[in-house]
């Protein structure tokens, strides 16, 4: 039985290495997703073009648009010089926002009294525009605080000011707020979902195209064992997609991995069973291996979309948070980002690791009776 088992996995590995083309995109496509997703999907908005229309030039202006220039939230793209000209630049995506200063802005500090400026924002881009809406205010009411504290130390009274509450911010696990950070770990799992179940599908399939099923079916192999020796060569195959996202990612990026790797491990190959299910699952399905990969895009793409992958989970309507219950994915990726970046232990996943040993042992049952009943 042993020795069967392992001339299977021989002979599935030595197809792989003959397809070399295929190989090397799946050592190849996670290293590439996990640089696109790296810089590109990110939230960390910074250097926005900013126009300003200065109808003042005075002294207090300048320390205003120095309070801007120095936060690298903004960059001063331009000056113009009507608001005519300010809509007609941020129409033309040159600068996505706009600063208006009165003329008499600085007569208005100077005289102790209060001046409003214009913030104008582009928002057609909401996540943009929500950042430099957040960035702009912040600014503002600093350096508001930074002349109302002046004004009181010049008259002596700066002891006076001292605001009722003070909030302390305390950011655990991710203290700079890095977005790869959060999509690197992600990119862990749907690694190891996408490429596993698609590359399951497919391999399968393609005996049935080619007719060697049927002579794996004539040998004394049985079923279960014509399973298990088509499977072990892409679960290494995710294995080494997941470690050498890992390493770049902590390397890289800085990524920490401060959960214990065996568990790491452990819970990866638990994940392992789901995404092996569903590719064990859909070639029972399909003929061709075009139809076997429809198949596993069916379930992969809401699964990708309704993990909190890319959109946070609580930001989706109740339906279709109840329909993500429905999706491995969502249950890995929290494991996953908290063993990262948390470090926590297994007892703190109790429920997501229940909830993936209920669909990984569900899928490879209900694949393995399918698949027995189409060798049948």
């Amino acid at each position: 039985m042993v020795s069967r088992l392992f001339s299977l996995i021989r002979k599935e590995f030595i197809q792989i290495r003959r397809d070399p083309r295929t190989l090397v995109l799946v050592l190849v496509i996670p290293i590439m997703q996990l640089f696109l997703l790296g810089y590109a999907a990110t939230n960390d908005v910074r250097n926005v073009p900013l126009a300003v229309f200065d109808q003042d030039h005075g002294p207090a202006a300048r320390q205003l648009l120095d309070a801007y220039r120095a936060a690298d939230y903004f960059r001063l793209a331009m000056e113009v010089n009507s608001e005519a000209e300010l809509r007609s630049v941020i129409d033309n995506s040159r600068a996505r926002v706009g600063l208006i200063i009165p003329p008499d802005y600085t007569d208005q500090i100077k005289s102790n009294g209060s001046a409003a400026v214009v913030f104008v924002l582009d928002g057609s881009d909401p996540t943009v525009a929500s950042t430099a809406l957040s960035s702009a205010l912040l600014i503002g009411q600093a350096h508001s605080t930074s002349i109302l504290t002046q004004r009181l130390e010049r008259r002596g009274q700066a002891a006076v000011f001292t605001p009722p509450v003070e909030v302390r911010t305390q950011v655990w696990y991710n203290p700079d707020m890095v977005s790869a950070h959060f999509m690197i770990p992600g990119v862990i799992g749907t690694i190891l979902y996408a490429l596993t179940s698609i590359l399951t599908a497919t391999a399968i399939v393609r005996e049935r195209e080619r007719g060697t099923i049927e002579q794996l079916i004539v040998t004394p192999i049985r079923s279960w064992e014509l399973i298990v020796g088509k499977l072990v060569p892409y679960v290494v195959l995710g294995f080494l997609n997941a470690l050498e996202v890992l390493a770049i990612g902590h390397w890289w990026f800085g990524v920490p991995v401060r959960g214990n790797l065996f568990l790491i491990a452990g819970l990866s190959a638990l994940f392992l069973l789901t995404s092996l299910g569903i590719g064990l699952l859909a070639s029972t399905f399909a003929n061709t291996q075009q139809e076997a990969m429809l198949t596993v895009w069916m379930t992969l793409l809401p699964g990708i979309f309704l993990s909190g992958f890319f959109f946070p989970l609580e930001a989706m309507p109740p339906a279709l948070n109840v329909i993500a219950y429905l999706f491995p994915l969502r249950y890995f990726l929290k494991i996953i980002r908290s063993l990262l970046l948390k470090g926590v232990g297994a007892e703190a996943l109790t429920a997501d690791i229940a909830a993936l040993v209920l669909f990984g042992f569900s899928l490879m049952a209900i694949a393995s009776l399918r698949f027995r009943k189409r060798l049948d």
